[in-house]
């Protein structure tokens, strides 16, 4: 590694168990990773491993380190990592180890068994001690009979240790077997001579037959796995109970089991990180491994001889998972943090709580809601005022909402323009703000959400947010929309969310190009139908066509509304006198007043103007609701008038209908015999509606219930039996539901 790379600690937080250090070292860990520059999410998530761990404790304490003469930097941490066994790479090497391989995200922490609840299982000695036997199968198991095997029998003293020569690598498997199977049971006629008292190795990997360095390996099949501080009996317990593919399971007739796992690794560089990895995961389920054995041409013990007064034997061959991708993906897929099955019996009796309501009969905490909508319909708006009304605990859509803490997550809207609009809402609500509402401005750095998970919930920890807002999500999005599995793995990603961080998440999504008034409301999202059916509340907005009577009558509450207070402004004392109660509601009597008492008429006529424009720029809207917990209410109308969405309290909107999907049939005509031409365009519109709802809802059965028609079209059934009456397309069966008419025969 060059010398000016910044080596990153986090990775070596994995060697420091937190539940092993005093609190004095503890926090020296801390104000060595704020020294370095990191995140006091870093410290916490690493802290979690310790049963003495209190949530909040890390964030408390992080603020208090506020640097030092001589402050702990991460030259602390490198140290207790590697007094813990870790080991950098070394100069003559040239490589960084690519720690990100080490089990990533949440899984880094996760422990598969807890060593102190982990029952022993005693190794047993074979009941007929067969020295060739043992080698023989051994040979059989991790070699083919061309691979060169090297192994070792003579030993040298040094420093009071006996240490293994660099022995022979000249020979195959198959000839090894042969001369075994021949040798009448004296192994030393095979391999020489060994000290008994010291024992002989072997080399799990196949080599070249020139030597024995890493360099010499052929095949990068196995790592050997060893500790010598646990007792035999627990590691023996827990390399089978962690499913390890363990080739060849030997006992080194010392303080250890030597366990042969398959590593199966198409080079060298994808050989030392699989090792790193099964090391990583062996650490964190309490085995301490000698990290001395890494390299691929490390000696094992041999069994089928003895050492001093046992004797080094096979305990068991091929355990565990066949392969080490099988026993990878049921690592990675195996977490201490899912939760335990549940039997009714547990809470009969004692009904669970439910999940308090933020937004009362839509959303509850900890919950997924979406809003889906067309384009001009204000999404972002409603969004931002659904933030400030949580945030504030006011009402949104008539619905007094509970107040929490609120983070918004902006993709897509500049930082000025955004905050411009808050501010807007603010001052039209008339409410003072707190610190309730939290903005996270992130347009020009979105990536993928599976990406942007991880960050969020680290950064939002010390938030501690009731909601995360994210807006918009094809900003974020991953994969394939129209995918069902990969929306499926993209929409789990707001389950994390919402479980990390203990927070509903709301989000953002467009609806489909074209008319939308055939669909329902959860078939209008663009993309694949599992965004619709994946939120525990989907509100979808659709844009309602305004007529002119409405743009017309809304006009003319705007002018008078505009007038009055002109009015007012101008004649203080004595307006009343002037203007009847029918006046005040007729822009075309009150102009005329207000002309004969305000010379200003240029003001007049701007407060005309300014009232015509906001009329049309406003935009109507009906919400209608998808609900998992709560019972569907009726769909709601709205205007939505910049900055600000108000509900249609007075049914102005009730009976406008979204844009349908295509013209209406020339062939829909009245039974009375009345041509399309005479009729008014209402009357076709709702003809056409009748075919689009039917259409949508028959799914090939040719029928359709009267109720459900009526429900999709926001009318009642007597309105849904005269539509079809009218028409010379459908029929009522006479049960309840609408059929196709029956064309005429040629006879009849």
């Amino acid at each position: 590694m060059e010398q000016d790379r910044k080596l990153d600690l986090i990775p070596l937080l994995a060697y420091i168990n937190p539940a092993d250090l005093s609190y004095q070292e503890w926090t020296n860990v801390g104000m060595a990773l704020k020294e370095e520059g990191y995140d006091c999410a870093v410290w916490d998530d690493w802290s979690r491993n310790d049963p003495r761990y209190h949530p909040g404790e890390c964030f408390r304490k992080w603020e208090s380190f506020r640097g030092a003469a001589s402050p702990v930097t991460g030259g602390t941490i490198v140290q207790m990592a590697k007094d813990a066994g870790w080991q950098p790479a070394s100069a003559s090497e040239d490589y960084e180890l690519d720690w990100d391989a080490v089990i990533g995200g949440r899984e880094e922490g996760v422990v598969i068994r807890d060593p102190g609840w982990l029952e022993g299982r005693e190794l047993q000695e074979p009941a007929r001690w067969d020295p060739v036997g043992e080698i023989v199968r051994y040979l059989e198991t991790l070699f083919d009979s061309t691979d060169n095997v090297g192994y070792v029998t003579k030993s040298f003293e040094r420093d009071g240790r006996y240490m293994p020569t660099k022995g022979a690598w000249d020979r195959s498997a198959g000839e090894l077997i042969e001369a075994l199977n021949n040798c009448g049971g004296d192994i030393a006629q095979v391999f020489g001579d060994y000290n008994p008292t010291v024992g002989a190795w072997i080399r799990f990997n196949p080599l070249d037959g020139k030597g024995c360095k890493n360099d010499n390996v052929t095949d990068y099949r196995f790592a050997l796995v060893e500790s010598d501080h646990m007792e035999l009996e627990k590691q023996n317990a827990l390399i089978r109970e962690l499913e390890l593919p363990v080739a060849a399971l030997v006992y080194s007739g010392g303080k250890s089991v030597h366990a042969i796992v398959r590593i199966e690794a198409a080079s060298y560089e994808e050989y030392r990180k699989r090792v790193d990895y099964l090391y990583a995961v062996l650490k964190k389920n309490g085995m301490d491994v000698d990290t001395q054995n890494k390299n691929p041409s490390r000696l094992s013990r041999m069994p089928g001889v003895t050492r001093g007064e046992h004797k080094q034997f096979l305990i068991d061959t091929n355990l565990g998972k066949a392969s080490w991708n099988e026993w990878k993906e049921w690592i990675e897929a195996s977490t201490d943090d899912l939760p335990e099955f549940q039997n009714i019996s547990e809470i009969w009796g004692k009904r669970p709580a439910l999940a308090p309501e933020l937004i009362p009969g839509i959303l509850r905490k900890g919950r997924k809601m979406m809003i889906v909508g067309a384009s001009k319909t204000g999404k972002s708006m409603l969004l931002s005022e659904l933030a400030i009304a949580i945030a504030e605990g006011e009402k949104w859509l008539g619905r007094q909402c509970a107040r929490g803490k609120v983070l918004y997550v902006n993709l897509e809207i500049p930082k000025d323009t955004f905050w411009n609009r808050i501010l807007d809402i603010y001052e039209h609500l008339k409410l003072p703000a707190s610190d309730n509402l939290t903005v996270w401005n992130l347009r020009g750095y979105a990536t993928q959400m599976d990406k942007l998970t991880p960050k969020l919930v680290r950064r939002a920890r010390k938030l501690q947010p009731d909601v995360v807002i994210i807006d918009p999500i094809y900003k974020v999005l991953t994969g394939d929309e129209n995918s069902a599995e990969q929306m499926a793995r993209f929409c789990n990603e707001f389950d994390k969310v919402c479980t990390q961080l203990n927070a509903s998440t709301i989000y953002c999504h467009h609806h489909s190009k074209g008319a939308q008034g055939g669909k329902n409301s959860m078939d209008r999202a663009s993309g694949s139908g599992v965004f619709a059916r994946d939120a525990d509340a989907l509100l979808d907005l659709t844009q309602l066509n305004l007529t002119d009577a409405v743009v017309s009558q809304e006009k003319n509450k705007a002018v008078c509304s505009g007038l009055l207070e002109l009015l007012k402004q101008t004649v203080p004392v004595g307006w009343q006198e002037l203007v009847s109660q029918d006046d005040a509601l007729n822009r075309y009597s009150l102009e005329p007043i207000c002309r004969g008492r305000i010379t200003d008429q240029a003001a007049i006529d701007r407060t005309i103007d300014e009232a015509e424009a906001t009329v049309d720029g406003m935009v109507a809207i009906r919400a209608e609701a998808t609900l998992r917990e709560f019972p569907r209410f009726k769909p709601v109308n709205i205007w939505f008038k910049y900055p600000l969405h108000y509900m249609d309290e007075i049914g102005t909107l009730g009976d406008l209908q979204p844009p349908e999907d295509r013209p209406p049939r020339k062939n829909v005509i009245r039974r009375n015999g009345g041509s399309e031409s005479s009729r008014d365009n209402s009357y076709v519109e709702k003809l056409q509606r009748l075919e689009n709802t039917f259409n949508a809802l028959e799914k090939g059965s040719g029928s359709a219930r009267v109720k459900e028609i009526a429900a999709r079209m926001g009318c009642s059934d007597k309105s849904v039996k005269n539509y079809v009456n009218m028409s010379d397309v459908f029929s009522l069966d006479g049960k309840g539901s609408v059929t196709r008419a029956q064309k005429p025969t040629a006879n009849g």
